[in-house]
């Protein structure tokens, strides 16, 4: 077999092991270290990169901001900025009909602006809304469907943990991709909220009514989430004048968070080194995987997969708009089998090139940036998406009361809405663009 052919065969391989539950970490690893050796006729050059491999990626100065947007989230819950987000929400929205859905979905919007992981964000905002859907009379499949469509928000508006790792991976620049994400998860949380109006006159019975808060409490509670707003302008704004690098930003955000935990009376001794702990756990899966994907990444390089389908797909003259669609289809598949950031490492220095090749009638670097916030986007379509939808389970794990066919019946009317998003950013990149320079 030529390298071409084991480079195409590494691919059902890699498959039947994520099948088979072996960690995606690992299976990148495996078939990458197996495939050097048989392309390589030996041993020297893949353990060699092995030595390389590990050394260069676990010594990034880059990836160093993975672990502080990690912390960061954790402050914030320990800070209660998760709860002070759900109150104000809900003081505006909540006595309308579906309005605690509608306040949950902005709580996890805001929780979004200082939180990196999409996971994180439903496990969090579940464990503050959940009850309170709850005692107003949501239905139990409407309110877990409800946090787990809002809980993708997490990942999409700035700063995101996947965005930094695409902006690595494609040498982009990080402050343009979180501003281009700005308006893609705004049109989000919009599209949710009219999700929930749709749905609530549907299902008339699926939503209870809370009585209307006074002015004065309403105001009070926005007052609350000013550490939020801080919080977000500091990171996001100060990366983009230049302030601070994307790295630093992030470890002014981690301390930040930390600062009003203490202040808040949730940051203690016991809680730091959980804290602590817990992002450490976090920061080496997704380390290891990255790790995973730089190995099998590079034994496809040499093979020439990635060059020889980018040069296939030009030169069978293939329309760039169909090219880019098939692309987005198939992020949305297998995004219901695999997690965000796997599927990143994994795909993006194979159709990458191929995106790069095409022409969209715009500068390379847009091109780029756009690509990369629909990709976002479709992933996380995967996580709320039928059947093994990752934060499906993480929220009605929450609601064993409820049965999953009940919370994928509600999550339909989200998993649409997130379609024709998509479908009009594809048609409309300006607005992917409109925030970014240049």
């Amino acid at each position: 077999m030529s390298a071409l052919e084991i480079g195409i065969a590494s691919f059902p391989a890699l498959m039947v092991l994520i099948f088979l539950r072996v960690p995606i970490g690992l299976s990148m690893f495996l078939v990458g270290l197996v495939g050097l050796i048989i392309v390589t006729d030996g041993t020297n050059v893949a353990f060699s990169r092995l030595k390389n491999e590990t050394y260069t990626t676990f010594s990034s100065y880059s990836l160093t901001i993975v672990p502080m947007f990690l912390l960061m989230g954790h402050f914030a819950t320990l800070g209660g900025m998760s709860s002070a987000l759900f109150k104000a929400a809900e003081g505006f929205l909540g006595h309308r009909k579906g309005g605690v859905a509608m306040a949950a979905i902005g709580a996890c919007a805001g929780f979004g602006a200082i939180c990196g992981s999409s996971l994180a964000t439903a496990a969090t905002m579940g464990r503050v809304a959940l009850p309170e859907l709850k005692q107003y009379g949501y239905a139990g499949g409407f309110s877990t469907a409800t946090l787990a469509a809002g809980g993708t928000l997490g990942i999409l508006i700035p700063p995101s943990v996947v965005l930094v790792i695409y902006a690595i991976l494609t040498e982009q620049n990080i402050a343009k991709l979180f501003l281009a994400a700005f308006i893609p998860g705004l049109l989000a949380a919009l599209g949710y909220v009219i999700a929930i109006s749709i749905y609530v006159r549907l299902y008339p019975g699926s939503a209870g009514t809370r009585p209307p808060v006074p002015m004065r409490e309403r105001f009070s509670a926005l007052f609350k989430v000013w550490p939020v707003l801080m919080v977000f302008l500091l990171v996001v704004g100060g990366i983009y004048l230049g302030w601070f690098t994307p790295t630093e930003g992030a470890a002014v955000g981690a301390a930040g968070t930390g600062v009003i935990a203490l202040l808040n009376g949730g940051l203690n001794w016991s809680t730091l080194m959980d804290s602590f702990m817990v992002t450490a756990r976090s920061t080496s899966m997704i380390f290891f995987i990255v790790l995973g994907a730089g190995f099998y990444n590079g034994f496809l390089a040499l093979t020439q997969v990635p060059q020889e389908l980018s040069n296939y797909v030009v030169s069978q003259g293939f329309s760039p708009w169909a090219v880019l669609c098939l692309i987005l289809v198939f992020y949305l598949l297998f995004g219901c089998l695999m997690d965000s950031l796997s599927m990143i490492l994994l795909t993006i220095p194979i159709f990458f090139p191929v995106i790069s090749a095409l022409d969209f009638g715009m500068s390379a670097e847009h091109v780029a940036i756009w690509f990369g916030i629909l990709v976002l986007i479709v992933v996380e379509v995967g996580l709320i998406t039928p059947p093994v939808g990752m934060n499906l389970f993480i929220i009605n794990a929450m609601d064993r009361a409820t049965p999953m066919i009940e919370t994928y019946k509600a999550v339909l009317f989200f998993v649409g809405s997130d379609i024709v998003r998509v479908i009009i950013l594809v048609l409309f990149p300006a607005i992917t663009l409109f925030l970014v320079p240049g």
